[in-house]
């Protein structure tokens, strides 16, 4: 959804996850965190509407949550916000917001309301043999990816943490082959900002006038 929010944003194709697909696991989890508090919810209260209110309520204090956790261990990992709300109202710490909580409790009921039951009865008209398939293929790939993501992500920071300790072509290598975080996350280009031959935005902006270059001279007279 942020993906192709940002994509049509930026009139270009911007994969905004952690992974190399174009998924955001936090969505994910927020989906299985909002979906299963909903079924508690409903054994918990009979009354319909006591039940969605309820329902909507836990989801956003979930998924605040999830949003605040991931976005501390992120900094605590990178020392640097993957994304800041500090200019936003009522947030906290930049990492969650008012206006992003109650945003998450729309998604909420819409999950919950028309997107999870028009697929459970999708999955359900699926062989219990083909889920079975999917499911482990689907399992394998993210696994897979995960852990390319993680490990990417962490020779990334030792990278910008120790960049003194790299040659400069080796610097400008990995920031170019890492490039994909930045694009989804811009909050990171500051780091290393205003550091001779180590500022991310220099380098990345000097390679899009490069191709640009290099493109001109190909296909013009």
């Amino acid at each position: 959804m942020e993906t192709i929010f940002a994509s049509i944003n930026e009139r270009k194709l911007i994969n905004r996850g952690f992974l190399t697909g174009f998924f955001c696991p936090i969505y994910g989890f927020g989906a299985i965190l909002i979906v299963q508090s909903s079924k508690w919810v409903t054994v918990v209260f009979e009354d319909y509407s006591t039940s969605l209110f309820i329902s909507i309520l836990f989801s956003i204090l979930l998924v605040t949550a999830l949003e605040y956790i991931t976005g501390l261990a992120l900094e605590k990992v990178f020392n640097c916000k993957w994304w800041d709300y500090s200019n936003n109202a009522m947030n906290l710490k930049g990492y969650i917001c008012l206006q992003y909580s109650l945003l998450w409790g729309i998604l909420a009921f819409f999950l919950v309301q028309v997107a999870h039951p028009a697929l459970s009865e999708l999955v359900f008209s699926v062989p219990v043999s083909t889920k079975g398939y999917i499911a482990t293929l689907i399992i394998l790939y993210f696994l897979t990816d995960t852990a390319k993501s993680v490990l990417d992500a962490l020779d990334l920071r030792e990278v910008i943490i120790n960049y003194s300790n790299l040659p400069v072509n080796k610097y400008y290598e990995k920031i170019i082959k890492y490039k994909r975080f930045f694009l989804a996350f811009p909050r990171l280009l500051i780091l290393n900002a205003g550091i001779l031959n180590r500022d991310i935005r220099s380098i990345l902006n000097d390679r899009i006038d490069k191709i640009k270059v290099e493109l001109k001279s190909r296909f013009l007279p």
